[in-house]
């Protein structure tokens, strides 16, 4: 396969963030030749559902994550192999992020390419998993109260499956999305998050997929002159929802954009979004561990949390 430089993937991504976060339920075409994966992917370690099943929030990077080996990949593969299978798995991904909340409800969801400018065999790749409707039409009973409904007309965007690839290579698991209401505030996503806690006691892994930092702009300046410098305000809000998150501190979590750092770390908060899902599904007394950390193109943070 022929490498795309770091350069040309930032020019992809800074293009695609141009058009605004509520422009991301856009184009899913992709060649009809579709694999369904273009790098060998570790075997999905079997094992005996738990009675109540983790949550976790991924910081996906770029798609390039599903076929560039990389550490920020081993460490999802790692990941995926110490989860104990779900019956089904409920994402909340940054790239479904509109005016509304929907549940995706087709017994077989297609594997959208919402992306661009990117080598053609990651057009290829299939996440063939299959929904769950039931699932999704528990999901939006649950947000009833946030006009929740089930929809046949998205699928699994690459929020959802590139990280899905590491986590559960073999895509046997039922996944359903969840949309991400770009109208509403901070606490209001973490209190739907809450509202579908329940979900964990019935076999379903609650996924945020987003990104700890978020700033295209400022990692693609990186990349043009070489600096990959992590910047002083990069670091800062790492540490600092980092704090939050190990102190189950909600308010901080919900304030957290407000600041500069915030500010500098998400122009735009659908990255950061999918956080506050996973937050409120957790429960007080879970166990916090980060099975992922660092930091990609001098800004971007690739943190990952797992509770439970």
């Amino acid at each position: 396969m022929a490498r795309t430089t770091r350069r040309e993937l930032l020019q992809a991504a800074l293009a695609a963030a141009a058009a605004g976060p509520l422009a991301a339920a856009a184009s899913s075409a992709a060649p009809s030749n579709a694999t369904t994966g273009a790098r060998a992917m570790p075997a999905q370690k079997p094992v005996q559902p738990s009675a109540r099943m983790p949550v976790l929030f991924v910081s996906h990077g770029s798609p390039m994550i599903a076929i560039e080996d990389s550490r920020f990949a081993r460490g999802l593969d790692a990941l995926g192999r110490d989860l104990p299978r779900p019956r089904a798995i409920l994402s909340v991904s940054a790239h479904w992020y509109v005016a509304g909340t929907q549940t995706t409800a087709a017994a077989h969801p297609g594997t959208i390419h919402d992306f661009g400018g990117f080598p053609e065999p990651l057009y290829r790749i299939e996440y063939p998993a299959p929904g769950d409707p039931a699932l999704a039409r528990r999901a939006a009973g649950l947000l009833a109260a946030q006009g929740a409904t089930p929809t046949e007309d998205w699928g699994l965007d690459h929020g959802t499956w590139t990280a899905l690839l590491h986590l559960f290579p073999e895509a046997d698991v039922p996944v359903v999305q969840l949309s991400i209401d770009g109208r509403l505030a901070p606490a209001a996503h973490l209190a739907m998050g809450r509202a579908l806690a329940p979900l964990r006691d019935e076999g379903v892994l609650i996924m945020g997929s987003g990104g700890m930092t978020h700033n295209l702009r400022h990692a693609f300046n990186a990349m043009r002159t070489g600096d990959a410098t992590t910047p002083a305000w990069a670091t800062a809000f790492d540490a600092e929802v980092t704090r939050a998150v190990e102190r189950h501190d909600e308010p901080a979590l919900c304030r957290a954009l407000e600041g500069e750092a915030g500010r500098l770390a998400h122009p735009t908060p659908d990255h950061y979004l999918p956080l506050l899902y996973a937050a409120g599904a957790a429960a007080p007394g879970d166990a916090i561990a980060f099975p992922v950390t660092g930091f990609d193109l001098g800004s971007l943070s690739m943190r990952s949390v797992r509770w439970g």
